[in-house]
């Protein structure tokens, strides 16, 4: 079963200045907004004002309707315009359930049909994926969109049983709407990097939007530590598909609202999780100041996937270091780069305080 609600609504405050979304096409996103629904202090304003800045959002751990529900009227309130929903049964194998749900702006983007659960005969996910078509209204571009949260499990194999699993979810959504088989768009917390080996058969067909960076809060300021959130669409798709990235909140919402968000508070109040998102051709996030933030907040420098060009962009590092570090791989963390000759414990912090080496999973 799915629900789908759309209501009127009037301008209260206006976050920002939004062009007229039937000229503009679309901004899409994918957001694990831990927890939404339960009372865990979740500070509604703050999250409606990073959803305002996409058209379209797949969101994951939506744990009630009245979440969902509540999230879009602030939407409408904060922006003036009008947003529909369209969500999930609660999906799990126990007491714990969640919901997925699919929230958008009416004047971008309309629900075309085709709301499906995947119906698991295998078992092999805790939570079905979820999926719709929908079209924009500007350019009348179709897309079908589908989502998952892959579970954490208690070992990595239990994610990636799940991520293996994808493939044929994945060539079911081309068998059940062939109509759409090259506009097929999955959005989800994988809870696995995209260039781990668990998606070797997922990448015979698809790519990830997203390939460089980190989507999980980590509990040190400004610092991230998976990318496990992504957005991927066929190799050979049909999509206008532009700019793809993550969007760095904490820094956006101590930007627009000159009020110090930190890590711990953004992961209290608003979720430990970025959000990813992908633009159509020729768009920007609708508040320059945050097309800004996140167009500086590229991804991290792996220490064990960089090239030594790459490598050179880090402190006190040039080619000879470099190539040392490549020399060195694999690395297990940034602070074994003493070892390197000539980073001492001064130039150490340095590095590390600049806060773009990282190793990731």
């Amino acid at each position: 079963m799915m629900h789908l609600l759309r209501r009127g609504a009037f301008a209260i405050l206006l976050i920002v200045l939004l062009p007229s979304a039937a000229l503009a096409d679309l901004r899409l996103a994918s957001w694990n907004i831990q927890h939404l629904g339960w009372n865990v202090g979740k500070d509604y304003p703050a999250v409606a004002r990073i959803a305002a800045q996409f058209d379209f959002l797949a969101i994951q751990e939506v744990m009630n309707a009245e979440g969902i529900y509540r999230l879009r009227d602030t939407l409408e309130d904060a922006t003036g315009a009008e947003w529909s929903v369209l969500y999930s049964d609660a999906l799990g194998r126990n007491t714990y359930r969640e919901k997925y749900a699919f929230l958008w702006r009416e004047a971008a983007v309309e629900y075309v049909g085709g709301a499906l659960t995947y119906i698991d005969e295998a078992d092999r996910f805790a939570r079905e994926p979820f999926s719709a078509v929908f079209r924009s209204r500007g350019t009348d571009q179709h897309f079908l969109a589908a989502t998952v949260h892959i579970t954490y499990g208690d070992r990595v194999a239990d994610r990636v049983e799940e991520i293996e699993a994808l493939r044929r979810y994945w060539d079911w959504l081309a068998d059940v709407m062939p109509e759409y088989a090259g506009e097929r768009i999955l959005f989800g917390d994988f809870n696995l990097p995209p260039h781990h080996d668990g998606w070797a058969s997922m990448r015979a067909v698809a790519e990830p939007l997203v390939t460089e960076g980190a989507t999980t809060l980590s509990t040190h300021d400004r610092r991230y530590a998976n990318l496990y959130d992504n957005l991927w669409v066929p190799k050979d798709h049909t999509l206008p598909l532009g700019d793809a990235g993550i969007l760095p909140f904490p820094v956006v919402l101590s930007e627009v609202t000159g009020v110090y968000w930190d890590h711990e508070k953004a992961r209290d109040r608003v979720s430990d999780h970025a959000p990813v998102y992908v633009l159509f051709e020729g768009n920007t996030l609708h508040d320059a100041v945050v097309a800004e933030i996140a167009d500086q907040e590229a991804g991290c420098i792996d220490l064990n996937r960089a090239s030594v060009s790459e490598l050179t962009a880090l402190p006190h590092i040039g080619e000879a270091r470099a190539e040392a570090i490549k020399d060195g791989r694999p690395w297990n963390a940034v602070r074994d780069l003493k070892e390197i000759r000539g980073i001492g414990a001064g130039r150490l912090e340095e590095i590390k305080a600049r806060g773009e080496a990282c190793i990731e999973p």
